[in-house]
């Protein structure tokens, strides 16, 4: 197994690995999970949440302050909704040891309504 990257790029690479997981929420990135009220949205209006997920940009120091990207919010037809994504082992049962290593984390995407948090 190759060294893990540190610093920068450590934080780098659990970037790269959050924004693939937003682009394509299904394994080997990791797990979507959506709450009951996004899951009871009409298909189209579901479709649209979960693509501005996806395509989500907007990071700041504010809202991204450790560079991760790895929570954003956003607003749909006047709903607030947020996502973010958590880090476990491989289990599911604890934190991941190291979030920068996917052979030791699991990643789960949350979308949910901003009432919901």
């Amino acid at each position: 197994m190759s060294p893990l990257p540190s610093g920068g790029d450590r934080t780098s690479r659990i970037r790269q690995l959050n924004d693939m997981l937003r682009g394509l929420p299904i394994p080997p990135f990791g797990q979507l999970v959506i709450t009951r009220s996004v899951n009871e949205l009409p298909e189209d209006e579901r479709v649209a949440v979960l693509d501005k997920v996806c395509w989500f940009d907007a990071f700041t120091p504010d809202n991204d302050p450790h560079g991760e990207h790895d929570f954003g919010a956003f607003e749909h037809n006047g709903t607030r909704y947020f996502w973010k994504i958590d880090y476990y082992d491989l289990a599911m049962e604890m934190l991941s040891p190291d979030p920068a290593d996917p052979t030791v984390t699991s990643r789960v995407l949350t979308v949910m309504r901003a009432d919901e948090y």
